[in-house]
């Protein structure tokens, strides 16, 4: 029998593969007179000031029940995608926003939709980041329409707000190319883990939806499809009005798996596989979540009896009061640029997972236990040990439910994530290195090409977590999106049909 051509997801994949033979061939020199700008900008519409909601403590607003309102939803906005920070660079200034992107090209943008409060109309609105406003794009009953699109999602029924994550595909693709897609769902990631924590502090509970009819989104944001594609929507539940306390649906949907492809130019490879992952217009149907194909335990991978096996339980990382910690860490959390070599402690290595990992832990100081992502039992985490005082060098297996990791190579690979990171030091000088991985064939037959965005969006979720625990403990940590794929697996020992989604460095800063 001939075999099965690969599905668009899987070409895809291959196809942006960095390797140590093609790269430098490949890459070119980037166009700095083409350079996007990372905001969109508006000539018409009404404005709602949030500045003056995020200057002021929560305490200002105790007898003023609207104000109470803004200043929850600023804050919300500011500790999700805000610009905490500038800089000058070559003559430019650098907005850098709450949420880490690769290269600081911020491809994602953030939109909300009212269903009409006493407060905010109905209708769409694009979250200005450099003025910290809301701007009005259209007044209009939205809300049913997006509904429609997200297949009467159940939690849409009962709540009065939600916002809409984009991609401005050519704000990465300028360096990225064809890879960008990759990028984009990292950086979406980041931006929802920001979402889900900054909801813990503001008494919202935000709510993942993956599958939706792409078209009618954005027609609902009246964007160009051919520029910028809906990638996400999150209804926000408001905690403090009981009738919004609800249970979420299904999340991820499936898409159409796609095999017959023509061949596709370098350049026109990201916007051909994004068109093939949509969820087409006249889908119908109740929201059925797929039948699970995946739980061919991951619990008990590399569970040997000649294995080692050492208990991650952990003291939960503290947040402070209110999670006023919280708000802090994700405000200052900037990506470390060099580590000193120096070790970490099996404790601080242990905080990080939990945190990370381990929601539950975390109920009794104000998160929710039940983290929405798409699907996380497709994701597998690795972690290469460099320097971690009392764990023995070597690349481990990292099971969840079991808080467990479980060695299955004995190796001081510091020189190999030396290169495997296209020779930052970064890989090098880290103390620990932290993979995350999926099995690409099984999670296309399980959810269609559209997976492909499931995995990278809860790979950046998990990775923001390690992030923000990294920073709150005072360590150094930094996510890498560019690595020779092939050589992962083959250096740390890992089956080569997983496939390297993300890698999360972590040290002590230089």
């Amino acid at each position: 029998m001939p075999e099965l051509r690969q599905s668009i997801a899987q070409h895809y994949h291959e196809r942006t593969k960095y390797d140590p033979q093609t790269i430098a061939s490949k890459s070119k020199g980037l166009n700095w007179s083409k350079q996007p700008v990372p905001f969109k900008e508006y000539k018409i519409g009404s404005t709602f000031d949030l500045r003056p909601y995020i200057q002021e403590k929560a305490e200002a607003f105790v007898d003023k029940p609207d104000a109470q309102w803004w200043h929850r939803l600023s804050r919300l906005l500011f500790c999700s995608y805000g610009l905490p920070a500038k800089m000058p660079s070559m003559g430019n200034t650098v907005y850098l926003r709450a949420a880490p992107s690769a290269g600081g090209l911020y491809p994602a943008e953030m939109y909300v939709v009212s269903r009409g409060t006493a407060l905010l109309p109905p209708g769409v609105y694009n979250y200005q980041c450099r003025t910290h406003s809301l701007i009005a794009c259209w007044e209009s009953d939205a809300w049913q329409k997006l509904q429609e699109a997200c297949l009467w999602h159940p939690t849409l029924q009962k709540t009065q707000l939600g916002i809409i994550i984009t991609a401005v595909f050519y704000r990465s693709a300028w360096r990225y190319e064809d890879r960008a897609y990759r990028r984009i769902f990292l950086d979406t990631g980041h931006l929802l883990g920001n979402i889900e924590l900054a909801g813990a502090m503001t008494q919202y509970r935000p709510h993942l939806i993956g599958g939706f009819v792409d078209e009618a989104v954005n027609e609902l944001l009246y964007i160009d499809s051919q520029q910028e594609g809906a990638i996400a929507v999150i209804p926000l539940a408001d905690l403090l009005d009981i009738k919004q306390n609800i249970l979420t649906g299904p999340t991820a949907l499936p898409s159409a798996t796609e095999t017959n492809y023509p061949d596709i130019p370098d350049g026109k490879l990201l916007k051909y596989f994004h068109d093939c992952t949509q969820i087409p217009p006249g889908t119908t149907g109740k929201l059925t979540s797929p039948e699970v194909k995946q739980e061919k335990s991951l619990e008990d991978k590399y569970n040997f009896p000649f294995c080692e096996k050492i208990s991650t339980v952990s003291q939960p990382i503290q947040w402070g009061e209110k999670l006023d910690g919280l708000e802090v860490t994700i405000l200052k959390r900037r990506s470390t640029r060099a580590y000193s070599g120096d070790d970490l402690t099996f404790d601080e290595l242990k905080a990080l997972l939990d945190f990370s990992y381990q929601p539950q832990h975390y109920v009794d100081q104000g998160f929710d236990h039940s983290t929405d992502y798409f699907d996380l039992n497709l994701i597998e985490t690795f972690i290469a040990v460099s320097g971690v005082e009392g764990v023995e060098a070597g690349c481990y297996y990292y099971a969840p439910k079991a808080q467990q990791l479980r060695q299955i190579r004995f190796k001081n690979f510091r020189k190999e994530l030396h290169f495997l990171c296209l020779g930052q030091e970064l890989g090098r000088d880290a103390a620990a290195v932290v993979f995350h991985t999926a099995d690409l064939k099984s999670a296309v037959a399980q959810y269609g090409d559209r997976v492909y965005r499931y995995l990278h969006m809860d790979a950046g979720h998990l990775g923001q977590r390690l992030n923000l625990a990294a920073i709150r403990l005072g360590l150094g940590v930094s996510g890498i999106g560019g690595f020779f794929d092939d050589k992962v697996n083959e250096v740390l020992g890992i089956p080569a049909d997983e496939v390297v989604l993300y890698m999360t460095t972590l040290g002590r800063p230089r």
